[in-house]
């Protein structure tokens, strides 16, 4: 497997992404963008990345917050987080800078892209969807689900899975309705909620042990059927459209 530190820009700001594919493979493949949590660009994307390589896709594990920047606790996480939060069109500039870095690479197929994302990524994720991004698929995991800039009719491209804990503190179940009634109004083609039970929020990190955020636990059975949900919906987008669009 190869992998390697990609560089790209938001404008003034330099990201510094992870790469990760089979270098063997000769075909191109999907490309699927991994956004990270609150805390930056870290050990658990990058594994994300991983395995996704390992499944036969280019991954591109984004960073949101400039030179691969980590937050140390809770009040830098709400910095980094709530700085970006109160810009949204930032947070999709910079969701686009890494979508149009990892679609120029030669190993990918443009036409077969998809983004994921955890905690704050899988805001980011959404937002792309929201913006109308040319991706087959979206899906966050534990995911903040609330926007200032809901999806509007016909924008939304993407089939979108949101996978969250019914127990999650920040998607409380008024959040999960006023998602799907903002799917609804957007007459997004092809989304779905799955909410597990007695499970809360950071369900995929097996470092989320309630030491740096209480509600923050991670759950093996939640995170295993999350991923066996994202990877049946990438095989089905992905086989509707080897062909192309």
């Amino acid at each position: 497997m190869q992998m390697d530190d990609i560089d790209y820009r938001d404008g003034a700001v330099n990201l510094r992404g992870y790469l990760a594919y089979d270098e063997k493979a000769s075909e191109r493949r999907p490309g699927v963008l991994v956004f990270h949590e609150g805390v930056g660009l870290g050990e658990f994307a990058m594994a994300r990345a991983r395995m996704l390589a390992e499944l036969g896709y280019v991954a591109l594990a984004a960073d949101m917050f400039g030179e691969r920047r980590q937050a140390r606790n809770l009040q830098e996480v709400a910095r980094l987080v709530g700085d970006l939060r109160n810009e949204p069109q930032t947070i999709r500039a910079r969701g686009r800078a890494a979508l149009a870095t990892l679609t120029a690479l030669p190993q990918v197929d443009a036409n077969r892209m998809a983004a994921i994302g955890f905690c704050f990524g899988g805001s980011v994720a959404l937002e792309l969807a929201r913006d109308g991004a040319d991706l087959k698929a979206v899906v966050s995991f534990h995911g903040v689900l609330a926007t200032k800039t809901p999806a509007v009719s016909g924008s939304v491209k993407a089939s979108v899975l949101v996978c969250t804990g019914a127990d999650d503190p920040l998607a409380p179940p008024e959040q999960v309705n006023a998602f799907e009634d903002e799917m609804r109004a957007a007459e997004v083609r092809d989304w779905q909620v799955i909410s597990y039970g007695n499970t809360l929020h950071g369900f995929t990190n097996p470092a989320a042990n309630g030491s740096m955020m209480r509600t923050a636990l991670y759950s093996e059975q939640a995170d295993r059927r999350a991923w066996a949900s994202m990877r049946s919906l990438f095989d089905e987008v992905f086989r509707d459209n080897a062909g192309g669009a």
